[in-house]
């Protein structure tokens, strides 16, 4: 039995692919092992500081967000105080937490894991100095990890020649799905057409594209969109100026409540202009519906040859919708495919996965 430790910037109830993901892991190695989550307090709607969760150690850290970074104070005494065995497994898509845990480590004279979720894109006033701060800060932290999880064969490649990680240290593990979303493909049900999106409302995921798309369509359609983030308010306004009223904003859902949104669907699109390797096109998979996409790196591995991929602007995303809706029976071609490659994947098999890497790295 190991002591593991995953640190992340957001946890859940914050909304994320990259929290759930870390919340499936975590729930499954407890089963092994002693795990603990470090994080924020950000986006956790009034939960407990310290909470234990299907056998998971939480710790919440008071935070306060500065350009879309977590910046909690309280993170570099826990870590300080964390047993010298410790596996520090971090996940990273955003700035300053590796910094942090790369300089915890090296003051303990211990090692940690890097999971590579995203390589994020410049945004807001403070965006210029992303390009230097990943060639002169994060690409060090990357170098400095004892191992780096990619979720592609694709995305190892990149953190290769991009940020020159030794091939030795990287491992390839995919993200996996929980099995309360696995469901046998539904009978094609008739117009309309309930198509769903779920995920942030932030720029990376451009649901404004989405809803570009949705003025474009011809077929009967009905989107609903599943999240919250920065761009709600500009999103709907957006809706309201197209006169989109076949569009509803739900908000956030976790849980069971998540899990019917997927039941209750007859096809899911993502517009993003990137992904590391999105959970929410797994678990739509494991439901057993078409997937409808932009083609983009992160997206593109994962649903090439099983769903519908679209060059990433309206026109071409709104064809892809309407072909999907036009035609059931290639609607229920694309669920069958779905279902079957969503069962590659589960989180007892990540977990093994990673227990294999913290015992190549020497963790």
């Amino acid at each position: 039995m190991r002591t593991i430790v995953q640190i992340t910037p957001y946890y859940p109830p914050h909304l994320g692919g990259l929290e759930r993901v870390v919340s499936h892991l975590a729930r499954e190695q407890a089963k092994r092992h002693d795990v603990r989550v470090l994080t924020t307090a950000l986006g956790s709607a009034g939960a407990p500081r310290v909470v234990t969760e299907d056998g998971v150690v939480v710790h919440r850290h008071r935070a306060v967000e500065v350009a879309h970074t977590a910046v909690a104070p309280g993170l570099a005494a826990h870590l300080a105080r964390l047993p010298r065995d410790a596996v520090l497994h971090l996940h990273c898509a955003h700035a300053l937490m590796p910094e942090l845990v790369a300089a915890a480590a090296r003051l303990r004279r211990t090692r940690y894991l890097l999971h590579f979720h995203l390589d994020v894109d410049a945004s807001g006033p403070l965006g210029a100095l992303l390009p230097y701060y990943k060639r002169h800060v994060f690409g060090r932290v990357l170098r400095a990890a004892a191992g780096v999880v990619a979720l592609t064969e694709t995305q190892a490649a990149f953190l290769a020649s991009t940020y020159q990680v030794p091939t030795g240290r990287l491992h390839v593990v995919p993200n996996g799905v929980a099995e309360s979303y696995y469901m046998p493909p539904r009978d094609v049900s008739s117009t309309p057409l309930r198509l769903l999106y779920v995920g942030r409302l932030g720029i990376q995921k451009n649901v404004a594209r989405l809803l570009d798309a949705m003025a474009l369509v011809r077929q009967d359609v009905r989107l609903r969109i599943i999240g919250d983030g920065e761009l709600r308010g500009r999103l709907m306004a957006q809706a309201q100026q197209l006169g989109l009223r076949n569009v509803e904003f739900a908000g956030s859902l976790l849980g069971e409540d998540l899990v019917k949104a997927y039941a209750d669907a007859d096809a899911f699109v993502l517009a993003s202009d990137k992904e590391g390797m999105p959970l929410v096109v797994l678990e739509a998979m494991a439901a057993g519906l078409p997937v409808i996409a932009t083609d983009v790196p992160g997206t593109r591995e994962l649903v090439a040859g099983t769903g519908m991929l679209a060059a990433p602007e309206a026109g071409a995303l709104a064809e892809a919708i309407d072909a999907v809706a036009a035609d059931p029976e290639h609607r229920s071609v694309l669920a069958q495919a779905s279902a079957e490659h969503a069962r590659n994947y589960s989180w007892s098999t990540v977990a093994r996965q990673i227990d294999d890497v913290y015992n190549r790295a020497g963790l």
